[in-house]
């Protein structure tokens, strides 16, 4: 699919080349962290993607080859885990080699490509959060027909359209706001082809492009996160009609890690792009973007490990067979 991606881009962009050639951009700058701690920064965030890469590598190992762990709670879990791994591959190592060499230029070949698995594997796991919000809700309130409701058929449906929607969704923004000419600058004050940073560098109307951005957003943000508050209403009324104290805590307390997971990951987007001018110009724009490509990706091994008796039980088995074999 790439291959015809670049192929269409290539021809639409040449229309414009007996416009405006002289001025036509053919790569983009990428400015990164304006700071002398290069060498640092380089250190801190190659730990985070290692240990982001190791723990999501372990969750999707243990789910895997653990038969106890094959739920449906474990297998969206197991799914995550890879979309995360993706996610953080696509931006970091980019960010890191910036961090080492003073050429930090990209393709707008390159840059589409970053922007389009950016959008895509962040709407797959907007829709992967859903369904596993999904998944609680008809654990909670429907417990005796969960096995009829929850197949693994339907749940690997679900994965699939999960990761379908965010295969498609993006496709066409980024064939049309890339195709754009660029001839006002080619300088992107970002560590990736934000979407945001690129649009104001073309030299061409935009509108319906601003448009398209919106129904996006909304289709893969606040739709997400307003299905996910209803099942959690549903899951709320459920709870309180549990008399026993100690019933209400337990029952509740197989959705925190994924509460915690959706708080942070769509806490963290919404800020950044309903984030002020202000707070964009002064360089805290890049700041709120690491949270959700970073720092998410990071912690939710450590949320969903360490919070699940279940996923620590299996952990030990495994060390058990590895070490006393």
């Amino acid at each position: 699919m790439l291959c015809y991606v670049t192929v269409f881009l290539q021809a639409w962009r040449g229309q414009y080349t007996t416009w405006k050639n002289d001025t036509l951009a053919t790569e983009f700058i990428l400015l990164g962290f304006l700071t002398n701690k290069q060498s640092l920064l380089f250190g801190i965030f190659l730990f985070s993607y290692i240990f982001t890469f190791i723990g999501n590598l372990t969750i999707i190992l243990i789910v895997t080859v653990d038969p106890v762990l094959q739920s449906p709670m474990y297998l969206f879990l197991r799914s995550l885990s890879i979309t995360e791994i993706f996610y953080v591959s696509n931006t970091v190592p980019r960010m890191l080699r910036d961090f080492l060499h003073q050429n930090k230029a990209i393709s707008i070949i390159g840059c589409a490509t970053q922007f389009y698995f950016f959008c895509f594997l962040g709407a797959t796991e907007c829709f992967t959060l859903t369904f596993m919000a999904y998944d609680r809700y008809v654990a909670i309130c429907h417990p005796l027909h969960y096995m009829n409701i929850m197949t693994k058929t339907r749940c690997l449906y679900m994965l699939l359209v999960s990761w379908m929607v965010g295969l498609v969704l993006p496709l066409g923004n980024s064939i049309d706001v890339f195709g754009l000419p660029f001839c006002k600058s080619n300088i992107i004050d970002h560590f990736f082809c934000e979407i945001l940073q690129v649009m104001p560098l073309a030299c061409a109307d935009t509108h319906i492009n601003e448009l398209y951005i919106v129904v996006h957003t909304f289709v893969v943000i606040p739709l997400p996160f307003i299905l996910i508050f209803v099942s959690y209403v549903r899951i709320l009324r459920a709870v309180l009609k549990i008399h026993s104290t100690t019933g209400r805590k337990r029952t509740f307390s197989t959705c925190g890690s994924h509460l915690i997971s959706v708080s942070l990951f769509f806490g963290s987007a919404t800020i950044t792009y309903l984030r002020t001018k202000a707070i964009n110009s002064s360089g805290g724009g890049k700041v709120l973007s690491l949270m959700f490509l970073v720092l998410v990706p990071m912690l939710n091994p450590l949320i969903y490990s360490l919070r699940n008796t279940a996923f620590k039980n299996s952990i030990k088995r495994l060390f058990t067979r590895l070490f006393f074999l």
